[in-house]
């Protein structure tokens, strides 16, 4: 019985699969990069982004590392191409977002009463957008939007209210309202805007109130953005145009890339909040109106 006992203590440990194997900071940092240059390719969003990249820093061995990356082109690797109807826009794509209009514009105004409204992401900017606001607040968002003409109007009315237009960059910003205890915004006029580029003409009326104008880009630029110098960095670095920072440069590099990831995940915390106060919103209106409905029927 003790010779078995000595037999199986002096016995090699069983081998480990590769999957088992314990992953080295080295091999997190590569799935990393796989992640960020997915995200910059508009493969990721920036949630799925952050997810994964959590997933990635609490991995202990390589199986847990390979889920993650498993459906994105390992680097090197052509992923297939995909043959498109609507070929890239050379000029940017400002042509291909100012569709016309035959009048029927899909949303043309928009009116909140003590309460908020909201016009974003892909929608038809009319050649006039009436808004109006009394005891409320509204945003009205063009980076995404497409335009039913080269010049667009928003007008604004704001009584104790207030509206906010935002505006991607190249786009050129004419301020012509009128306030009264109040104001516009002007800090976005006389930028010139890019050829072929619509004008946006903010007027209207604003009354113990106020309507701000702000140029931004789309949380999915800011982030191309940023893998852009990123990698031009990388590209210096590797020729030698750019001498070694050591680790202190490093860590600061790594401190600001996370202080901007930081910062977009509170402005889409922040524009999610927004949306379940619209949401809450819309619900008590519709239980007000069914309430006097009910009132009116009795």
């Amino acid at each position: 019985m003790s010779g078995g006992s000595d037999d199986q203590r002096g016995a090699p440990p069983a081998p480990t699969t590769a999957e088992g194997l314990r992953a080295s900071d080295a091999d997190r940092d590569r799935v990393a990069e796989v992640l960020r240059d997915a995200v910059a390719e508009g493969r990721l969003d920036m949630a799925e982004f952050e997810e994964r990249l959590e997933a990635v820093y609490r991995a202990r061995t390589y199986g847990e590392l390979v889920p993650i990356t498993r459906d994105l082109p390992s680097p090197g690797v052509q992923p297939p191409v995909i043959s498109l109807t609507k070929e890239p826009l050379p000029d940017g794509g400002w042509a291909g977002r100012i569709v016309g209009s035959d009048g029927s514009a899909p949303s043309s105004w928009a009116v909140a009463v003590m309460s908020g409204f909201q016009r974003k992401g892909r929608w038809t900017a009319p050649k006039r957008f009436n808004c109006f606001a009394f005891w409320g607040g509204g945003e009205i968002d063009l980076r995404e939007a497409n335009f039913a003409d080269r010049e667009v109007e928003i007008n604004c009315v704001a009584i104790m209210g207030g509206m906010n237009v935002v505006v991607p960059p190249g786009v050129e910003v004419v301020v012509r309202g009128v306030g009264i205890m109040g104001g516009f915004d002007h800090g976005e006029e006389g930028t010139p805007g890019e050829p072929g580029a619509p004008r946006v003409v903010v007027t209207g009326f604003a009354f113990w109130g106020g309507v701000g104008v702000e140029r931004k880009l789309t949380r999915q630029q800011r982030q191309l953005q940023r893998e852009q110098r990123r990698q031009e960095k990388l590209e210096r670095k590797a020729r030698g145009e750019l001498p070694p920072r050591g680790a202190l440069g490093d860590l600061l590099d790594a401190h600001r890339e996370i202080s901007e990831t930081v910062q977009e995940h509170r402005e889409a915390m922040r524009e999610r909040q927004q949306q379940r106060r619209e949401s809450e919103r819309e619900r008590r209106d519709a239980r007000r109106a069914e309430r006097d409905r009910r009132r009116d029927r009795g």
